[in-house]
């Protein structure tokens, strides 16, 4: 599977840049990295190169070009939060597969708990299936091995990533189908699953807010609660932002519990009980036999100015409807 990366990361190093004839495009490849751009301005980087634990987004900006998601540890910026090095932007991991730690998963990382000893994981790179720009819509799909410390995959993942082209806010869908190689117990944990974490003005510490699609405010009332949806505002340079994440309803143990904090994490977590009830008697976790797949559908909206839970209502429901996904 090594050679397979490497395969990959040399092909790209050949090519300067995908078509760019769509408002969606694809454009400065330098082998580790791919750089998304929406109506000619840039909005993220998809990291997937062997450097890096686990591939992720960094950074998230609005459409007028506000960076919504926390620099560290890609930046060392001057007074910003460096606490849980391995938040990168917006990922998929998770604390604990097979005693394995595909969420704390930095080099820095390993054992660093000797009450909980996890083994360091590595989510990587096998395939890169397929980049497509486009005047609507541009997507990249890739193939990427959740591996243990003895070189196997525990699981294999299939993620397609949908960039569209609206001219008011941002909009990314994210289809993550999980496949077990091997026997797969995803531990009762609150670390995971799929998560962003905010720029250090956004977070409720420093005056923002997080809500859900119950009326709940606040992380002491959003934490741990199930919920369709769920949103964080704050301020960036002096303006209004939000990101809110949608969670599908055909996705495993809908509506999922939220692992948002005060601090700047903002996550869903479909498999975790007991660190967000502490008293119920119900078993989280999941096991997954060999070949069974679970898939996992997210869609997250970057917005400028105060949006109203009604109108974030009102995007999810035209997320759930089946003609207006992948459009």
């Amino acid at each position: 599977m090594l050679r397979a990366s490497v395969a990959v990361f040399t092909f790209l190093l050949c090519v300067t840049s995908f078509p760019v004839s769509g408002q969606v495009t694809f454009q400065n490849i330098h082998g580790d990295h791919i750089a998304i751009a929406i109506n000619g301005r840039p909005f993220s980087d998809f990291y997937i190169g062997s450097s890096y634990p686990k591939p992720f987004l960094a950074p998230l900006r609005t459409a007028s070009g506000l960076v919504v998601t926390r620099h560290y540890p890609m930046e060392l910026v001057e007074g910003e939060s460096r606490d849980h090095p391995h938040h990168r932007g917006l990922w998929i991991g998770y604390g604990q597969i097979n005693d394995v730690n595909f969420w704390e998963n930095e080099a820095s990382q390993t054992n660093r708990n000797p009450r909980n000893p996890l083994t360091r994981g590595l989510i990587v790179l096998e395939k890169l299936n397929e980049v497509k720009p486009g005047p609507d819509h541009g997507s990249i799909t890739a193939t990427f091995g959740w591996r243990s410390p003895d070189g196997s995959n525990i699981l294999e993942e299939h993620r397609t990533m949908i960039f569209y082209a609206d001219p008011e806010i941002r909009k990314l869908d994210v289809d993550s189908t999980l496949t077990a190689v091997k026997l797969a117990k995803f531990a009762d944990t609150k670390e995971g699953f799929f998560a962003i974490r905010v720029a250090d003005s956004m977070r409720e510490q420093n005056g923002g807010m997080i809500r859900d699609s119950n009326g709940a405010q606040r992380e002491k009332n959003v934490w741990g609660k199930r919920a369709d949806w769920a949103d964080y505002e704050g301020m960036v340079e002096g303006q209004k932002v939000g990101i809110a994440i949608f969670d599908y309803p055909q996705n495993y143990n809908h509506p999922p519990r939220w692992h948002a904090r005060a601090y700047g994490l903002f996550a869903v977590n479909p498999f975790g009980v007991k660190d967000f009830e502490r008293t119920s008697t119900a078993s989280g976790g999941y096991s997954m036999q060999p070949g069974q797949s679970l898939r996992f559908r997210y869609r997250v909206i970057i917005y400028s100015g105060a949006e109203p839970a009604s109108k974030i209502a009102a995007w999810y429901a035209d997320y759930i409807k089946p003609e207006t996904r992948g459009q």
